[in-house]
């Protein structure tokens, strides 16, 4: 994914060399219908879910800037704790995707609407074990719910959209068992925000966030809400 883009140089040649080699993803269903099964809204002061659509740079840029949500942190989920580590998850070898833990508050927003903004924009729920440029099942598309409750909204919701056929393909994203969420090394953390020059972000992940502004104009916030500065050290 983002290993090979480090060697690059960041100069104009190189972004038209990688905008040639890999088009601009934009997933962006206008359109797309709401939950007909969704939680009542302000049942809780916080609540959590967590969600993988491929490289986690994208998700958390995009979630970082929808109303209501206090935090968003790129990680890893659906493996053991032992080797959540860049390195190694990067071997597709370990059971986890990219993920991002997404802290929200119910009244703002529900968990349901979250969904929306996530099949809409966040990523292609069409794309079995790959993103853009990115190919494993680390880069799977999996919903991680937190409660009964979650599950229920997510697998309803994915029943929905295939039934309206709301997109081209068949949906292929999993509501997987939660086995816990483990945060990413710091550098990984708020990406898009402090890096929106990087060739990566420019092509697969800023037009993501232009497509949360456009679609979703009541949802969207100018400022992201950042996270790194209060994890410690890893």
């Amino acid at each position: 994914m983002k290993n090979w883009l480090t060697s690059l140089a960041l100069g104009t040649s190189v972004v038209l060399l990688l905008l040639w080699q890999f088009p601009a993803f934009s997933q962006a269903v206008a359109n797309l219908p709401p939950p007909t099964f969704d939680e009542p809204a302000g049942t809780a002061s916080s609540e959590k879910a967590v969600l993988s659509g491929g490289c986690f740079w994208g998700v958390q840029g995009v979630f970082q800037h929808v109303k209501g949500v206090t935090r968003a942190l790129s990680g890893y989920s659906g493996g053991s704790e032992a080797n959540a580590q860049y390195e190694i998850v990067s071997t597709g070898t370990t059971g986890h995707a990219e993920s991002v833990e997404i802290t929200f508050d119910p009244k703002q927003i529900t968990y349901g609407q979250l969904l929306q903004i996530y099949f809409a924009v966040a990523h292609d729920p069409t794309e079995l074990n790959e993103q853009g440029p990115d190919y494993g099942t680390q880069y799977r598309s999996a919903i991680f719910p937190q409660n009964d409750q979650q599950r229920s909204i997510a697998e309803r919701y994915i029943a929905q959209l295939d039934h309206a056929k709301a997109f081209p393909h068949p949906i292929v994203t999993k509501v997987e068992h939660f086995r816990g969420f483990y945060p990413a090394e710091n550098y990984h953390q708020d990406f898009l925000a402090l890096n929106p020059s990087y060739p990566y972000i420019v092509i697969n992940d800023l037009p993501k966030v232009r497509d949360l502004q456009r679609l979703f104009p009541d949802r969207y916030m100018d400022k992201p809400v950042l996270v790194a500065s209060a994890l410690p050290a890893k």
